[in-house]
């Protein structure tokens, strides 16, 4: 087809007119499917696991298929004199994991006095901070401190707690706790949660909560394959991380969803299927709950 001059002159007018619509346009679709992912993202949950030993180097990406994150010890796990952990954050990010990063708090019965609880909070915190950033975790990672026991924790065990996240907030990381939240009975009626009875006495550190309730239910069991359920469903509204399948598996709370676990009683990610290493499940609103993958 051949245009005549004033033909190309009123086609390139229309062009020139058409162009800032064009854009217009463009950018309201871009909005809008940015818009979709936000929303999507903001109600995402991610499924990871945790135990005491790092389960080797082959594991890492068979077990990067099931979960998004993987809890990381930065201090030797309960009933450990050693942390096998150490070292392996950097091939764990080429995987794309995200973190649980654990340091090991104290049992009740090691903090006898207001001095003590100052003393060593102060001490741990900064020894969190240094374990951290040895690993390479940036500034901003949130630390779960490890609390085993359950129920109501004593007046000196809370000035532990808050000496620790003083200290760890002035090396310029930000403090979280592994506690139960699971209630405990104390008679006449009382009962109380770990996780809400810190949460009492934090303020203003406002720490972050990863809380285990492996009870069925609320717990589904080890159940992996179903997806990932919301954290508040443990039972705890504000929980950012809830375990709720332990490695061997409760009895005494998980009667109900005795069949999801494995004949031994433990927990394995759904592609393991040969069984070789045994898992705590966990579920987040963040594919990396520590903020320790940047």
């Amino acid at each position: 087809m051949i245009f005549s001059d004033r033909a190309w002159l009123r086609l390139l007018l229309a062009v020139v007119c058409l162009q800032p619509l064009a854009k217009l346009f463009s950018f309201d679709v871009l909005a809008a499917r940015q818009t979709d992912i936000g929303a999507s993202s903001a109600n995402e949950n991610y499924l990871g696991f945790d135990r005491n030993l790092y389960p080797g180097d082959a594991a890492l990406p068979q077990l990067r298929k099931d979960f998004a994150f993987a809890g990381f010890w930065i201090s030797p796990p309960p009933g450990e004199t050693s942390n096998s952990w150490t070292g392996k954050r950097t091939l764990m990010r080429q995987l794309g994991f995200g973190f649980l990063v654990l340091y090991r708090g104290r049992e009740v019965r090691e903090i006898k006095t207001a001095a003590d609880a100052a003393e060593k909070g102060k001490t741990e915190g900064r020894d969190s901070a240094a374990n951290a950033q040895r690993e390479g975790f940036p500034a901003g990672t949130i630390v779960f401190l490890d609390v085993e026991e359950g129920g109501r924790l004593p007046a000196n065990y809370h000035a532990y707690l808050r000496a620790w996240a003083d200290a760890l907030l002035a090396a310029g990381y930000r403090p979280g706790v592994y506690c139960s939240a699971m209630p405990v009975n104390e008679g006449q009626g009382v009962s109380i949660v770990t996780a809400d009875d810190i949460r009492t006495n934090e303020a203003p550190r406002e720490f972050t909560y990863w809380v285990y309730n492996d009870a069925c239910p609320p717990a589904p069991g080890c159940s992996a394959k179903k997806g990932a359920p919301s954290p508040s469903r443990s039972g705890t509204a504000y929980a950012a991380v809830w375990q709720f399948a332990q490695s061997p598996r409760r009895k005494n709370f998980t009667s109900r969803c005795a069949a999801t676990y494995a004949h031994d009683g433990n927990c394995y990610a759904p592609g393991d299927t040969a069984h070789k290493w045994f898992l705590d499940l966990n579920t987040a609103t963040s594919a990396d709950p520590s903020g320790g993958a940047k």
